[in-house]
């Protein structure tokens, strides 16, 4: 699946190796970098803090968006990501235990490709990681990169 990369914001280290280990079991071999809060995940989209000078022509294919974060939380992470021409177009899937009404709402309000609601069962959640998988680095046609 060629060298796209995975955004993975997500600060529960038990959720974070649960989706590694349902990548891997998916063969999913993508490079994945986790963000550990929204402030990480921006810096990380913009080239600052830690990833300052990193080669901003290289996005992730998609962007897996925790709401629950601390610092910056989830909404914020994607209102700022739809409001910098850079990263406007990027495809942002929300996975969260998050099961709010509001929250879905809200999601999508703020341009939101898709909302995945966590499943609590492991085989559940690495079908559901495949089927994500699937979709956004095989068949989605990713937004081309603006310079």
């Amino acid at each position: 699946m060629g060298n796209k990369i995975i955004l993975l914001v997500e600060d529960n280290p038990d959720d974070v190796e649960l989706t590694l280990r349902a990548f891997k079991q998916n063969n999913i071999f993508n490079k994945v970098i986790v963000a550990k809060d929204g402030v990480e995940a921006l810096d990380y989209l913009f080239g600052k803090g830690i990833y300052a000078g990193r080669d901003l022509t290289d996005m992730p294919v998609v962007t897996l968006l925790d709401l629950k974060l601390p610092k910056i939380d989830g909404m914020e992470v994607l209102k700022a990501i739809r409001q910098n021409e850079a990263t406007k177009l990027l495809p942002v899937v929300i996975l969260t235990s998050s099961s709010q009404e509001v929250d879905l709402a809200n999601g999508y309000k703020l341009g939101a490709n898709s909302y995945v609601r966590k499943p609590v069962d492991f085989n559940k959640f690495v079908e559901a990681i495949k089927s994500l998988g699937l979709f956004w680095l095989v068949w989605n046609e990713p937004p081309p990169v603006s310079k």
